[in-house]
């Protein structure tokens, strides 16, 4: 029988490590010191873990908390299901028996995962970048009021919408297994994107200006359809592969048209940003539909339900759309109105393409896609 001499030690100092390793090697241990208070503290410490103790005499218990206990998967990759009785344990912990089952809605891989996930926040991580000192809010002003009336229109339209592409994907967040925390982590850090362009677009719409622009019903009623989608893969689809997809197109319009550097580098950082999301969304979306290919069907009735859901709302805020044409102008002459128009509507015909081409890669045919695209609403998100 091994003695543990803890000296003058105590259990409560730390002599209990003594004790435990010891019997992790031998069922009984003899353990002896001249700490006063042993004599009291090692019979509580042992009832409390279901040991035997006589005489300072030690004998292990049955009582082992990692007896029953379950591995939480593997720790280099995700399992196809996570069990609720995982809880908030670290993939690959050893879970004890016992932890109580959380209900995580979320917890199938197929439903939410891609292999991408740990690569674009890691991408993400190294790409944060500060309001304060990226962009050059100092920058010279020689456009005219006109103009600036245009570039605070376009920004309250934008905070709006970035509003919503920030409280869709967190609404999933906390129904997301932690299991998955590459996603989880992704989402995130998207969400901390999507904070940071609504302040930037804030504080680029008042610099010059103490009030923001114009917000409609109609634009509200487009964004408000995308919290009424339940099923994390199509509310992905919608806002990220055609939502914020479109707006990859929009925000490279406004850094190419923008009247100052102010707002040029407000918007090329935001297009930096949003093109990951649309990269996690099409990754996601495109290992769901690998996995279960009646999502598909699924996607394009979704995009008809919101169709017609905005069939009887005016689309693109008006405002909108003239603050992008002067942008794009740049003067009230008649020539650059002309210009500025049609650059705008070859805006909408770049995002109807952009969209058509991230739904050919989901596996849309071509027809559907363009159909599907067509059915997109009007208001861009």
């Amino acid at each position: 029988m091994t003695t543990v001499d803890l000296g003058d030690l105590g259990l409560d100092e730390g002599g209990h490590l003594l004790v435990a390793r010891a019997l992790a090697r031998e069922a009984e241990v003899r353990v002896v010191g001249s700490a006063p208070t042993l004599a009291v503290d090692l019979p509580a410490w042992c009832r409390a873990l279901g040991h035997a103790c006589a005489d300072s005499v030690v004998t292990r218990g049955p009582h082992d908390r990692r007896r029953g206990a379950e591995r939480a998967g593997k720790i280099e990759s995700p399992s196809e299901h996570a069990s609720q009785h995982w809880g908030l344990a670290a993939r690959g912990a050893l879970v004890e028996a016992g932890v109580p089952a959380l209900d995580f809605a979320f917890a199938d891989k197929y439903e939410l995962w891609s292999d991408d996930a740990a690569r674009l926040y890691a991408q993400a991580a190294a790409a944060q970048w500060d309001p304060e000192t990226a962009i050059p809010w100092d920058a010279p002003v020689t456009h005219p009021d006109e103009v600036e009336d245009a570039v605070v229109q376009v920004m309250t339209y934008l905070i709006e919408n970035e509003t919503a592409a920030l409280l869709v994907p967190t609404r999933f967040l906390s129904r997301l297994h932690p299991h998955f925390r590459e996603v989880m982590q992704l989402l995130a850090i998207q969400a901390a994107d999507e904070a940071r362009h609504i302040e930037v677009f804030t504080r680029s719409a008042r610099l010059r200006r103490k009030e923001l622009g114009l917000s409609t019903a109609g634009g509200q009623a487009s964004l408000a359809t995308l919290f009424q989608e339940h099923d994390f893969a199509i509310a992905s689809f919608l806002l990220s592969v055609l939502g914020e997809g479109s707006f990859l197109s929009l925000l490279a319009f406004i850094r190419d048209h923008a009247p100052d550097a102010c707002t040029r580098a407000v918007a090329r950082l935001a297009g930096q940003d949003e093109a990951r999301h649309v990269a996690f969304g099409l990754a996601h979306v495109g290992e769901h539909l690998r996995t279960d290919p009646s999502l598909r069907e699924r996607l394009a009735a979704a995009v008809e339900r919101r169709h017609a859901a905005l069939a009887n709302t005016a689309g693109l805020n008006a405002e909108v759309f003239d603050a992008l044409v002067l942008l794009a102008a740049g003067s009230w002459e008649p020539q650059a109105i002309r210009k500025g128009h049609a650059a705008v509507v070859a805006l909408v015909a770049d995002m109807d393409a952009g969209r058509r081409q991230r739904l050919q890669r989901l596996g849309f045919e071509s027809a559907d896609a363009a159909a599907l695209s067509s059915l997109h609403t009007r208001n861009f998100m």
